[in-house]
């Protein structure tokens, strides 16, 4: 949950993904940064620290940085009990909102971090999937304008809706902050359709 720069990931194989590397052949030479084998072996040294390219030292010293305050804080509990508050707040908020619910229904399944919302109003449920998409991008972009929030659309293959960042780098405070102008934003894109009959165009 402290995240990190974007760009570095990590590798996870199975034997028979292994055993696929070392003995399929490419029948086109391939970037170094894609090569995980060597004279038809595993280049074991990935998995024990080496990289595949050079790293931008900001990574690294950004994960030194986060595990140092992760640390002041309290480690791990502390770091849980952060992102748990978060997700209380936007509970809370949810439990009263007449438009907005969770994503996912059963409250066991409901992630901490990456908080996922649905817009449960009837006049917006009862819109096709084109204009649902286009309410919720005219609150994306409302939301930017005002500089409040950034990136908060839903992932590209999910229900319609928001997402929140809720990890432990988040300050509840801004969580709680956020949220009257959630209700702001949709308000304003609901008054335009229910006026108009249309919905209104999303700003880019």
């Amino acid at each position: 949950m402290l995240g990190g720069e974007g760009a570095h990931g990590m590798l996870a194989l199975s034997p028979r993904a292994v055993q696929r590397l070392e003995t399929f052949t490419q029948p086109r030479p391939l970037p170094k940064i894609f090569q995980m084998t060597k004279n038809a072996k595993l280049i074991g040294g990935i998995f024990q620290g080496e990289t595949i390219n050079t790293p931008s030292m900001l990574c690294v010293e950004d994960a030194l940085d986060s595990l140092k305050w992760a640390e002041s804080i309290g480690g791990l509990p502390a770091l849980i009990a952060r992102s748990k508050a978060n997700l209380d707040s936007i509970e809370a908020w949810v439990a009263k909102s007449s438009w907005a619910a969770f994503l996912a229904e059963d409250k066991a399944a409901r992630s901490s971090t990456s908080i996922c919302l649905k817009i449960k109003d009837p006049a917006f449920t009862a819109l096709s999937i084109d204009d649902q998409n286009t309410h919720v991008k005219s609150i994306v972009s409302s939301l930017e304008k005002e500089r409040v929030a950034y990136d908060i659309g839903a992932y590209r293959d999910a229900p319609v809706g928001l997402r929140i960042w809720g990890g432990a780098t988040v300050e509840t405070s801004d969580i709680q902050a956020l949220l009257p102008w959630l209700d702001w934003a949709y308000s304003q894109v609901r008054a335009s359709f229910v006026e108009t009959g249309e919905p209104i165009p999303a700003t880019t």
